[in-house]
């Protein structure tokens, strides 16, 4: 999808243009306060000393900080007491995020939250948000410089150049600086370098990821262009366009990057295979690593208890730069204020006009960083309970009647225009493989192990029970009848894990489960797949409700308890398409609740629904992408049967690029993706797990139903008389930007409504009848039954013959290539050909019907009416007639090469050898000929010739000595015209015939 342009820097917004004259950066201020020398005013020098630590960075910092007023409480201290981070990799603990020695049992969900001292992240509430950043560099440091949405609020980071391979040190300066105190310690900065270069501006960038390290020195990576995809209550979120790994070392020149050992160049070359532009986000201030409903009952517990904001709770399982983001968590104590998680996945968004109302409807698919990969390379289920291909898709319609979550009053976090529905998809949770190795695009499938107890399974749901609550609906739709089994044997192993699970769990706590054989289903003559799934569809959303903000006194607020889990065995087209039907049925309910549609469910081939499927087709693509490695085989026009034809070859093509992917590219994806993600650690570590009990898998407190918590009440103090919303929330700021010049063809909101064009179809006109512009009105024909009901049967197609005869033409034509030719009235001009003219002069009858010729030059464009013609009545030109008396005749004509009078049962190799040496075909040669001037034989020669001729016992049988003269015989026939199928004397066929 087209989202506009990209930003390329901080100071190249993409969305407002400033009407200040001077630069909005901080970089860009430095340039235009400094003199002739920059930074380097020979009034302002304090020390020549290369990046002295207690003239650049100690005392000199101090002495301007001193005079500056800070916002933070604490002062920054001093720059030498950075903390040192010593890691090689990643340990088992980062990445599954469950071993811990003071907690009897283990939960898979991970949160990024914690500082190096233990405490939150968002402890002191922090009152800046930075947006933009820039790095400057020293000989032997780096500086980042992070600045508020408002470019008026600064803050400093500084990181070493000079720590030991495998050490990393930061420090974060926790003094809020404004623009001029901002550019006095930058030049502060400056002047303590100048005998090693100064302070020089290396890179202007949006965000920074992390830190990895390979073998030696620590990288640091850096997002340089960003694109804005969507906006969710006044909050951006944006697609990565451009990153830069910078190394930690000290400088071009440094030994490091002269003397890279073979080790780092190749994993920097396994990481170059991941294209972080593709399909990664991240948000500044909205946490897309969670649901909508999860961050809404967050912030508005935080506000019962006391706290503006609530602490930063990333999800560590969709957070894919986790292992970029350790060294950052152990070295700063508030680490997200730099650094942002991003998710891989898939973001959209797209506007819905309903006769001025505007709705806004939002797909966020979240993959998991656990037991990610390629297709081939990772199936069913690890030890930890992760699944592969496990993405969580969450659905969001809101009407834009306000941009916040916050309701009037203010009411905070209390939006009733909000909704969002939640459905997962993830592999098999069993221990299956399947070996790619071979040519065959179906390997065989491979049940490695047989667990009595099913634990991955059980690790698996009760982290479904924990991410969504309950119940879980599992919606299996592999094959369950095959000639040569292959996915029906996973079918009987899950329903039985299920059932082995359910003995434990209590009624109301019980895993929903439902088998459906779609493919089957799909290929059956009328078979309805569409049908069953929308019923499908009702069970489970009647099961699982979906999420609605709004106030709880009135009731107008639910939330979602338990989620929809659809697997099949790729969990990409069958499984996409079962979705996206639930999805169309929750889409009916949300538009519901927020008033704008009176029904629960939506007909196809609207304007709404159109906008949802391809919205869905994109989704369902981009996952196919990520895991298989083409684009969906068989779409919703699949299963719907429309444009069947057209379909197939697509299908073809995309099978055939999901077979070249997993056999030659998974294997380079899947080594990035281990490297991007840390997963190069012991698995001894792995065998220090708890291990759950057998029977009570499952932790009560996730079966418990989740709700809504009452709506804030804001307890003002006696001076003030209203709450500012700016105070909990600065969407304000980033979305609309005050102080700022806009641009309406630059704000993402214009350019999303102006786009709604490219996913509705051309609207027919009609005279007679009235345009109803009701985006829930099917543009279909009115003679074309609906295909998707279940009760309409399409009509049999009939086919009418008409005879040619009976059609009359009076057009009159060019004359064709053969000539004039004589007007017909026999032949009817089609859409697809231009009618053609003939002139003749010999007078025909009235009643007489003459043949038309063909103008063959025109075929490709004939009509089939016109085939049926030219079958029934052929003609030939004179052109073509001529030509054909010649090919007939012309064999006849050919003058034979020997004539001879020799009988016809004379030995034609005597004949032949005698001429020879008669020289009667060697006259060319001259008197140094073998057989001499006369012609005379030799005995020696005569004797070959019997030797030649002599007629042996066993004819057919071919000696080594034979081989010559075999060969010899057999060109010699085929020169005289001899063929395999001419008739010897050996033939039975012959002897019967003489």
């Amino acid at each position: 999808m087209d989202h506009g342009p990209v930003d390329g820097a901080p100071h190249e917004d993409a969305q407002y243009d400033t009407p200040r004259a001077r630069p909005d950066s901080p970089e860009d201020v430095r340039l235009a306060v400094s003199r002739s020398g920059g930074f380097r005013s020979n009034s302002r020098r304090r020390s020549n000393a290369p990046d002295d630590p207690k003239a650049a960075s100690g005392d000199e910092t101090r002495s301007v900080r001193s005079r500056q007023p800070s916002v933070s409480s604490e002062s920054a201290g001093s720059y030498d007491g950075s903390p040192a981070f010593v890691r090689v990799g990643a340990t088992a603990e980062e990445l599954t995020g469950e071993l811990r020695n003071d907690e009897p049992e283990i939960h898979l969900t991970e949160t990024l939250s914690r500082g190096v001292d233990g405490t939150s992240a968002i402890g002191d509430q922090r009152p800046h948000r930075m947006y933009k950043f820039t790095l400057y560099e020293t000989n032997a440091r780096y500086w980042i410089t992070g600045a508020d949405v408002t470019d008026k609020s600064f803050r400093l980071l500084r990181i070493d150049r000079t720590s030991r391979p495998g050490q990393i040190a930061l420090f974060e300066d926790e003094t809020i600086y404004d623009r001029r105190q901002m550019n006095e310690v930058l030049a502060s900065i400056d002047e303590g370098n100048l005998a090693t270069g100064g302070l020089r501006l290396t890179y202007t960038f949006w965000g920074l990821l992390g830190f990895i390290r390979f073998t030696e020195a620590y990288y640091m990576l850096i997002i340089t262009k960003r694109q804005q995809v969507a906006i969710i209550g006044g909050h951006y979120v944006y697609q990565i366009e451009g990153t830069e790994l910078v190394p930690l070392s000290t400088g071009s020149s440094s030994r490091f990057l002269r003397d890279r050992n073979s080790e780092e160049l190749r994993f920097l070359g396994i990481l170059g295979n991941l294209d972080l532009t593709k399909s990664f986000y991240f948000s500044y201030s909205y946490d897309i690593t969670h649901s909508l409903q999860h961050n809404i009952i967050r912030q508005r517990e935080a506000l019962n208890a006391g706290r503006r904001q609530a602490e930063p709770d990333f999800n560590a399982m969709f957070a894919w730069n986790h292992h970029l983001l350790t060294p950052a968590s152990a070295a700063l104590k508030h680490p997200f204020d730099w650094c942002l998680p991003i998710i891989h996945g898939y973001i959209d968004q797209a506007a819905l006009d309903v006769f001025g109302r505007r709705v806004y409807i939002t797909i966020i698919g979240r993959r998991s960083r656990h037991f990610a990969g390629a297709r081939f390379l990772k199936r069913g289920v690890n030890d930890l309970g992760y699944v592969a291909n496990d993405v969580e898709t969450e659905q969001i319609v809101a009407e834009k009647l306000t941009t916040s979550f916050h309701a009037p009053g203010p009411r905070l976090y209390a939006n009733p225009t909000y909704t969002s529905y939640i459905h997962n998809r993830g592999s098999i949770p069993l221990y299956w493989a399947q070996d790619n190795s071979g040519v065959t695009p179906k390997p065989d499938i491979d049940i490695n192990l047989n667990d009595p107890f099913y634990q991955p399974a059980a690790l698996h749901f009760d982290n479904l029970f924990e991410r969504y609550g309950c119940p879980v609906y599992v919606l299996n739709l592999i094959k369950a009848r095959e000639r040569t089994p292959r996915e029906s044997k996973l079918l009987t192993q899950f329903e039985d894990c299920v059932k082995y699970l359910n003995q434990s769990l209590p009624l109301e706590g019980k895993i929903m489960y439902k088998a459906f054989d779609m493919s089957r289903a799909s290929k059956t003559r009328g078979g309805d797949v569409i049908g069953s799934l929308e019923t499908i569809a009702e069970e489970a959303l009647n099961l699982t409700g979906f999420f609605h903000n709004g106030g709880t006194e009135s009731g107008e607020s639910q939330v979602q308890n338990g989620v929809a889990r659809t697997n099949c065995i790729d969990c990409l087209d069958r499984t996409n398409a079962a979705q996206f039907v639930i999805g169309k049925r929750a889409f009916a309910l949300q538009l519901q609740a927020l008033g704008v549609f009176e029904r629960d469910e939506i007909d196809y081939d609207t304007d709404a629904v159109n906008i949802f499927t391809h919205m869905f087709h994109d989704h369902g693509d981009t996952i196919a992408v990520q895991y298989g490695g083409s684009h969906l085989v068989n779409t919703m026009a699949t299963y719907r049967k429309l444009n069947h034809w057209q379909s197939s070859s697509r299908d073809m093509v995309e099978s055939f690029k999901r077979y070249y992917h997993n056999s030659f590219l998974d294997n380079q994806r899947q080594e990035a993706y281990n490297l991007f993600l840390g997963n190069y650690v012991n698995p001894r570590e792995w065998l220090n797990r708890h291990r759950r009990n057998y029977i009570y898998w499952f932790t009560p407190e996730f079966l418990e139903p989740r709700r809504m918590p009452p709506t804030p009440v804001q307890k003002l103090p006696k001076d003030r008389q209203s709450t500012e919303v700016a105070e909990y929330d600065e969407y304000w700021l980033e979305c609309y930007r005050p102080a700022a010049l806009s641009s309406l063809t630059k704000v993402f909101p214009y350019r999303l409504n102006s786009d709604i064009s490219r996913f509705l179809p051309d609207r027919p006109h009609s005279r007679d009848s009235k345009s109803d512009y009701s985006p829930f009105k099917p543009r279909l024909d009115s003679h074309r039954p609906s295909i998707d009901s279940p009760d309409k049967k399409l009509p049999r197609k009939g086919v009418k013959i008409v005879d040619p005869q009976n059609e009359h033409s009076n057009v009159s034509l060019p004359p064709s290539e053969d000539g004039p030719r004589s007007a017909a009235n026999d032949e009817k001009p089609g859409i697809l050909r231009e009618p053609k003219f003939e002139r003749s002069d010999t007078p025909t009858n009235i009643g007489e019907k003459v043949p038309l010729a063909a103008d063959k030059a025109q075929m490709h464009l004939w009509s089939l009416n016109q085939f049926l013609i030219q079958s029934l009545h052929p003609s030939v030109s004179e052109t073509e007639s001529r030509e054909y008396d010649r090919y007939i005749t012309h064999p006849l004509n050919l003058p034979l090469v020997v004539s001879s009078e020799l009988p016809s049962d004379a030995n034609l190799d005597y004949v032949e050898y005698v001429q020879k040496v008669a020289g009667s075909e060697f006259d060319e040669y001259d008197d140094e000929s073998p057989f001499g001037a006369a012609g005379v034989v030799g005995e020696q020669d005569m004797q070959h010739f019997w030797d030649f001729t002599r007629e042996r016992v066993e004819p057919l049988t071919v000696t080594e000595e034979d081989l010559a003269k075999k060969r010899y015989k057999a060109y010699g026939q085929w020169l005289r015209g001899k063929s395999l199928f001419k008739q010897s004397k050996v033939d039975p066929e012959y002897r019967a015939g003489s």
